[in-house]
């Protein structure tokens, strides 16, 4: 799994909307504080749009907001959504599985789908309020742990 700079200035805009939760920001503040150009801005603030993880409000006070609130916005299904599937490999994917040819006596494929699991606990139980707050939930053995930096 890679998440690309999409995935990456999407969670950056949905940080700095939830650190204003309620309030309209301008593309402009947005932009200013992600660091992300304008014009990529406005095509992942529009694809967060369709997602339903923002809305948007026109005019001179125009701008966008998140449409849940900060608890109700997974990083699992956001990264999902914009980047697909997590797992590092096809063959250990489960939702876009395609078999390898070694498949039958392949000793990597339990690495993969490891990798798969692993990445998946942590971002499906990450909220944009964890990450809001510095916690991040880290799998110990059998145990759920949150850290707080």
């Amino acid at each position: 799994m890679k998440v690309s700079s999409k995935g990456e200035y999407a969670l950056r805009a949905l940080l700095v909307l939830g650190q204003q939760q309620g309030q309209v920001m301008t593309i402009q503040e947005i932009s200013d504080k992600t660091l992300v150009t304008i014009n990529y801005l406005e095509q992942i603030l529009l694809q967060l749009k369709k997602l339903d993880f923002v809305k948007s409000k026109r005019g001179a006070r125009g701008g966008y907001f998140l449409h849940k609130e900060a608890q109700q916005i997974n990083i699992g299904e956001v990264i999902r959504k914009l980047e697909g599937p997590l797992s590092p490999m096809s063959c250990a994917s489960i939702t876009k599985y395609e078999p390898c040819p070694l498949e039958a006596g392949c000793q990597l494929k339990p690495l993969w789908s490891l990798v798969r699991d692993t990445i998946s606990y942590v971002l499906d139980r990450t909220t944009l309020e964890d990450l809001l707050l510095n916690k991040i939930h880290l799998l110990e053995g059998d145990e759920l742990v949150v850290f707080k930096k």
